[in-house]
């Protein structure tokens, strides 16, 4: 299956239904969590094979701290295994990690891993994957106002957390919420979206095309006639 050569080739995606995926099932939130994780994998593997050069993905959001404590601790171990094992593959097949968000508050280990993983693929430039972790748009803004000094967009956009970030063409949404959950506020300004009701462990290749031909079907005027 191909998308025609319209489709986007910056994508952002709320990975949202981990948790209901595995309430279904009668299993703990964390395997949910986990086939979440793998749906990441394959689907990066798609969208190398789809044409997509920058994919975002939104993992820990500045609001998820709220979660029982518990959870966030089983979480954050996970990330820590995850980054851990899958940096070397990613790295061989020319993908670049990139991490967004606040890390004031990310455990030592955490954090040094993370470091780590951006290190070791920086490199790369088959695919760049984004990661939104302890993100929040709002919180991105503030923490650029407060350090800009004038000069106009071009000038506080250099001052977010990434800032060679393109703006995504498509901002998909799983899980059957119809919002944007403070994601990439800036950076979606005109991007176009999709909102998908597969929770997210189940959003497959074929949802991801669909996605796509959803937006290589639009037409984008960015306020023009």
């Amino acid at each position: 299956m191909t998308v025609p050569a319209a489709a986007a080739r910056y994508v952002a995606i709320i990975t949202d239904g981990n948790g209901r995926w595995a309430e279904k099932r009668g299993l703990p939130t964390l395997e949910g969590h986990r086939a979440g994780a793998d749906n990441v994998k394959a689907r990066l593997r798609d969208a190398v094979e789809l044409g997509v050069k920058e994919l975002t993905v939104y993992s820990f959001s500045t609001e998820n701290w709220s979660r029982p404590a518990a959870e966030v601790a089983d979480l954050m171990e996970m990330f820590a295994e995850r980054i851990t094992s899958e940096t070397p593959e990613l790295a061989q097949e020319g993908v670049r990690m990139r991490f967004i968000g606040r890390r004031d508050r990310i455990g030592a280990t955490l954090l040094e891993r993370i470091q780590w993983a951006e290190s070791e693929t920086a490199e790369n430039g088959l695919l760049t994957l984004f990661i939104a972790f302890d993100y929040g748009s709002r919180a991105e803004i503030v923490d650029a106002a407060a350090r800009y000094e004038g000069g106009g967009e071009d000038a506080f956009a250099e001052l977010l957390y990434a800032p060679e970030m393109s703006d995504p063409d498509l901002l998909i949404r799983t899980g059957g919420d119809v919002r944007v959950s403070n994601y990439l506020l800036w950076q979606c300004a005109y991007s176009e979206l999709v909102f998908r009701d597969e929770l997210w462990p189940d959003f497959d290749r074929e949802a991801f095309v669909q996605s796509l031909e959803l937006f290589a079907a639009r037409e984008r005027r960015f306020g023009a006639r």
